[in-house]
């Protein structure tokens, strides 16, 4: 029974505003300007008002539009550099929340409003939060520093903050490293930057160094031979540069000889087992001998 009523009563209102606002938007701006001189309103308020609104909303679209330019720009920067897409968006989304914050101080400081407040608002909460992400922050920047000047790429095997690996994914906090042994390892992108990172994949080849001792009374021309010999019977060791073959030191209880072929990086690890597998055999077999450590004593007799 009062639903009729209140309907009623909503109708009317609506027909009321609706009527008043057909009765503004059809006046003209000489009878609007008259109306508001004889209300005793400063005609010029909203003169002035709706210039300056005309303005910021001028301030906000072209601003909008100038950030999305820009933020296009820096994403095919980045596309070039073959810059990691999750990092693309993120570095996008924080250029362009940070310029759309500039343009909506713009926009406000159009309408006349003060916003030295603003400011002073955005820079405390700015502070704050850099506070308290101190840590991921600066594990940010290392990693936007990784991604730009490529230290290592995904699949190579480095050495750095303490822990060696095989690089599994450059993240925006953390690089993820796999180890020989199938582990897998977070490392915050601080703690590389921080320390020496050492990439055994960036280079194609890699020399291989082995040491040998053989006895004093060993003939050493027939170790040479020997060693050389089995150097070039591996196709995988590469002949440029050539293969170095020579005696090390004189140590305490061997003749030292260094073997240092050059190998392509992917191949280091076969080459450097399968070496030194051969030449055990091979001195077995050519009567050339492994010294243990010796030392000589002498023994003296003191007579009464």
């Amino acid at each position: 029974m009062q639903e009729q009523p209140e309907a009623a009563v909503e109708e009317t209102a609506n027909n009321t505003v609706n009527e008043a606002v057909d009765a503004v938007t059809s006046m003209d701006p000489n009878t609007m300007l008259e109306f508001l001189r004889n209300s005793g309103i400063d005609s010029t308020l909203f003169v002035n008002f709706g210039k300056n609104l005309i303005v910021a909303i001028l301030i906000f679209y072209i601003g909008r539009f100038v950030v999305k330019l820009v933020v296009r720009g820096m994403t095919k920067v980045m596309d070039r550099q073959q810059v990691d897409q999750t990092l693309q968006k993120f570095v996008g989304n924080l250029v362009s929340m940070a310029l759309m914050v500039v343009v909506i101080i713009a926009a406000i400081g159009a309408l006349g409003i003060q916003t030295t407040s603003f400011i002073a608002i955005f820079g405390a909460a700015g502070l704050a939060v850099g506070l308290a992400l101190q840590g991921s922050l600066s594990n940010f920047a290392a990693g936007v520093l990784i991604v730009l000047f490529r230290p290592y790429k995904v699949g190579d095997y480095v050495e750095a903050a303490g822990i060696a690996g095989s690089v599994e994914e450059v993240q925006i906090l953390t690089t993820v490293l796999k180890t020989p042994d199938n582990k897998k390892i977070i490392v915050p992108n601080s703690q590389i930057m921080d320390s020496i990172i050492t990439n055994y994949s960036a280079n194609d080849t890699r020399r291989v160094d082995l040491t040998v001792g053989v006895s004093y009374s060993d003939d050493l021309d027939k170790v040479h031979a020997t060693l050389r010999e089995l150097v070039n019977a591996d196709e995988r060791i590469l002949k440029d540069p050539e293969c170095l073959i020579a005696v090390q030191a004189l140590a305490d209880s061997s003749v030292n000889f260094v073997v240092r072929p050059w190998v392509a990086s992917g191949d280091y690890w076969g080459v450097y087992f399968d070496l030194t597998e051969k030449i055990k055999k091979r001195f077995d077999d050519e009567d050339i001998s492994f010294p243990f450590p010796q030392q000589d004593v002498h023994l003296y007799t003191v007579k009464d």
